[in-house]
């Protein structure tokens, strides 16, 4: 069983996402430490990457914050070697399929099993080329998690079925971004990858509020969340510890209290 399996095993899990070298490794270190004491189930660690897609100003700002102080592939691998001596709770890293590709995939995810990442999400790899990946993943026992948006529509099936570690639920269109209200019918996408497998969805995309988390639970295993905590570190930068832990705790607090009611 992979160890992202037991980010869920406690009721609904809060998945932040993080950036590493915003805006220094160290400051990141502290972050994560930070989280993980204050309830997060599984962090996702963002590899910067100078042309990210799927992201909106804020998480593009954490990108180019990390690459101007000089943070490569190499010196988060060796940030999360040196994390990995206490931090427990499964790690992912989120990039973008080039920075795999012109690492090397092999060397890539083989190094990933090494250090202890659980799994790999890649927003701009389409299920219909993940094969560039999953078979090194499969081979290493990295997850490659897919994503289902809700354009998916009759893809969402054949992605479930496939589906590795969890599945990351795109809330609405667009890039990331906290949102006043989501719109999207997510329960019936859920419902047809609940059909489909039984590994944990959660849901990501705009969700900033512990009442929008607490709404997002309730059709799903978890939630991520990712700009309202890079807005926190912009805000604080190298105190940014202290307030991203409140702010988890807040958040895990709210999912516990709709998984009692």
């Amino acid at each position: 069983m992979s160890n992202i399996r037991n980010a869920f095993k406690n009721g609904k899990a809060f998945i932040p996402f993080i950036t590493c070298g915003d805006p220094d490794l160290e400051t990141t270190g502290r972050i994560v430490r930070a989280a993980a004491e204050n309830g997060a189930d599984l962090i996702e660690l963002g590899i910067p990457f100078s042309d990210p897609t799927a992201e909106g100003p804020v998480i593009q700002g954490a990108n180019i914050r990390a690459l101007s102080g000089g943070v490569t592939t190499d010196k988060i691998f060796d940030f999360v070697r040196e994390l990995r001596r206490d931090v427990k709770i499964p790690l992912v890293f989120m990039t973008y399929a080039n920075v795999v590709f012109s690492y090397g995939a092999e060397r890539f995810i083989s190094t990933c099993a090494e250090i202890g990442v659980d799994g790999i999400i890649l927003p701009d790899l389409p299920f219909e080329e993940k094969d560039e990946f999953q078979p090194v993943c499969a081979k290493y026992g990295v997850d490659l998690i897919s994503l289902i948006a809700p354009t998916s529509h009759q893809r969402i099936a054949m992605i479930a079925k496939e589906a590795d570690g969890f599945l990351y639920v795109v809330s609405s269109l667009g890039v990331t971004g906290t949102r006043s209200e989501i719109t999207t019918d997510l329960a019936s996408i859920v419902n047809v990858v609940r059909e489909n497998t039984d590994v944990p969805c959660a849901i990501g995309f705009g969700i900033s509020t512990p009442e929008q988390a607490q709404k997002m639970s309730s059709v799903s295993d978890g939630v991520i969340v990712g700009s309202a905590i890079i807005k926190l570190i912009e805000k604080h930068g190298r105190d940014a510890a202290s307030p991203v832990g409140e702010y988890v705790k807040k958040m895990k607090d709210a999912l516990k209290a709709a998984s009692c009611e």
